[in-house]
């Protein structure tokens, strides 16, 4: 075996795009800039929000390599070309202890705005990495994805310089943009997470359900997030939930034949745009 300096470097560097294509990176990176605005909203300073950015990616590129870690087996009998694990130009094990140097690089980068902000975001971690190794297969599978994206405000505000519990508008926009998430990523592979045995919530209530619950879950998101906040609806704000409801019914509203529209899961992303412009708009609120 060659130990020389050029062959390390070359499998370091052949082994970074791999890991890349394996920690879920859009999703990823999707949070974090959006936790990020959140707290550049929210008031938290240059110097904070970096801070969120950074404990935020550092999480969401963990639970990402936990999922394919804890996937391996049932992702090569599925076939799935975009998993590096399942193709094998990632050992399972290579996954594994790369999810867990994010996690362990979370949690100073968590406790960089505070004890109480850190162990909220931390737990929001917990929660996806309970997600990937037990909670998936139960019916229980949404309530993860509800902790971890309801505790993103807390780790905004409990961060602030006078830190609070965010506004419950925020908390429960948050969990239910989490829950909507959580269908939208699972309806493109419900018939393979059933025959590999993967039986959470909208695995057993089946295509056809999931296809409707998904954009009206966000759009309940947009809904708190319109009425929540004190003070009046303005009219911008009821043309965005007006706007909202018509992609929402629109998308779901496909032909019974047509089981694997994508325009259900392109209705969720937008109304889930919507619902995540609102929650910027109203940012400073959140406190």
């Amino acid at each position: 075996m060659s130990l020389h300096p050029s062959g390390v470097l070359s499998r370091t560097t052949h082994r970074v795009p791999v890991l890349l294509r394996s920690c879920h990176l859009e999703p990823a990176l999707a949070v974090t800039v959006f936790v990020t605005a959140l707290a550049v909203a929210a008031g938290r300073g240059a110097a904070g929000s970096a801070a969120v950015a950074a404990a935020v990616l550092a999480g969401q590129l963990s639970i990402g390599w936990c999922n394919d870690a804890a996937d391996a087996r049932r992702d090569t009998v599925c076939g799935r070309r975009d998993k590096p694990v399942a193709t094998g130009e990632l050992p399972p094990r290579g996954a594994a202890v790369a999810a867990g140097a994010a996690l362990g690089l979370c949690v100073p980068l968590s406790l960089l705005s505070g004890a109480a902000a850190g162990a909220a975001h931390l737990g929001g971690v917990a929660a996806g990495w309970a997600y990937n190794l037990r909670l998936k297969r139960t019916v229980l599978s949404p309530l993860p994805y509800a902790a971890a994206f309801g505790a993103l405000p807390a780790f905004v505000t409990l961060g602030l310089p006078s830190p609070s519990w965010p506004a419950w508008w925020a908390v429960a926009a948050g969990a239910l943009l989490g829950v909507g998430a959580h269908l939208v990523n699972v309806l493109p592979d419900i018939e393979d997470d059933l025959a590999t045995g993967v039986r959470g919530l909208p695995q057993r209530l089946g295509r056809p359900a999931c296809r409707w619950l998904a954009p009206f879950v966000m759009l309940a998101a947009v809904g708190v997030v319109v009425a929540g906040p004190p003070g009046p609806v303005e009219t911008p704000d009821r043309v965005l939930a007006a706007a909202s409801g018509i992609v929402a019914v629109a998308g779901s509203a496909v032909p019974s034949g047509a089981a694997r529209s994508r325009w259900p899961f392109r209705a969720a992303i937008v109304v889930a745009g919507l619902a995540v412009v609102q929650l910027l708009l109203r940012g400073s609120d959140m406190a």
